[in-house]
């Protein structure tokens, strides 16, 4: 047993242990980008953008529209970059609960559904970036070492 656990266990994060910067890098190039670019094209198209979300009953959609098509192309770029990592994803969650509510509701007959939709995904993604930090390879490690503050210590 002695011998199992530390092959699988031990040795497995002993190896994980040199990747740790790995996982957020990935993850905030992935949904950065695609948010940037999500948000860009919302942000080119209002007029049709507005007429999903007067469409899906959003209140307020001619303010809501270029709100919500900011917050993806902003909030995208922050991600790419590792810049106020932990600001930018709690507004893009917000984002993907909304976007779950508005349009995916009808659709969940169970959670199987549920956690297949990509705004489950990303909202996962978000939460995770949100709690965990950037990670060492963004602008917010620099940032904070540059204040004098551990960038270990928020998760940078």
């Amino acid at each position: 047993m002695n011998a199992f656990v530390t092959v699988f266990y031990d040795w497995s994060r002993l190896v994980a242990s040199y990747f740790t910067w790995a996982a957020p890098l990935a993850v905030r190039i992935t949904v950065g980008w695609v948010f940037m670019g999500t948000g860009w094209t919302k942000l080119h198209n209002l007029p049709a953008i507005t007429k999903n979300f007067i469409a899906l009953g959003i209140p307020a959609p001619e303010v809501l529209t270029p709100f919500v098509s900011g917050v993806e192309y902003f909030g995208g770029m922050l991600l790419f970059v590792g810049l106020l990592t932990r600001f930018a994803a709690v507004p893009l969650m917000v984002v993907m609960a909304v976007a779950i509510v508005s349009a995916k509701l009808g659709d969940i007959d169970s959670i199987e559904t549920f956690l297949g939709f990509e705004e489950v995904s990303y909202f996962v993604m978000f939460a995770w970036l949100a709690i965990a930090g950037p990670g060492p390879v963004s602008v917010d490690h620099f940032v904070l070492k540059a204040s004098g503050r551990d960038p270990a210590a928020h998760g940078a």
